[in-house]
């Protein structure tokens, strides 16, 4: 089972959140694509979203299955750092929280992400050992 995260692949924030994963994915849980993907596009207007608001990540938990969900800002990172495991799971005592709060502290960090973290002028490419883990192989940023 695979679960895809869908990032803004020229936000600094972002970039260090794939690094995070790809370090940390032991169980070789997570694909990546860029929201400036074609394959992104397609996805999220499955789910009716879209993907031109790079101001959420979203991770689509059990993606290319039937019982696929998508999760979106706060709850897409708890999600993560829980399938992460190890410490990482402490950050799902978080889920107790109501979405709008959990949205809200999500929102604050993305409205100033390209200020604190920078904005990169196109999407960064994967080192070659990490490359498969990427289906967005159509993005230039």
């Amino acid at each position: 089972m695979a679960n895809l995260l869908l990032y803004d692949g020229v936000c600094g924030l972002c970039d260090r959140l794939v690094q995070f994963v790809l370090r940390r994915d032991r169980a070789d849980r997570f694909r990546f694509a860029a929201l400036q993907s074609q394959l992104a596009t397609h996805l999220l207007r499955g789910y009716g979203r879209d993907a031109g608001d790079l101001d959420t990540v979203y991770v689509v938990a059990r993606y290319g299955e039937p019982s696929a969900t998508l999760l979106s800002k706060g709850r897409a990172v708890l999600f993560v750092l829980a399938q992460l495991g190890g410490i990482w799971r402490l950050a799902s005592l978080l889920r107790v929280l109501p979405r709008p709060l959990l949205d809200l502290g999500y929102d604050q960090i993305a409205r100033r992400r390209y200020r604190w973290f920078g904005r990169y002028d196109a999407c960064q490419l994967p080192t070659p050992a990490a490359r498969r883990k990427f289906l967005d192989g159509d993005s230039d940023g």
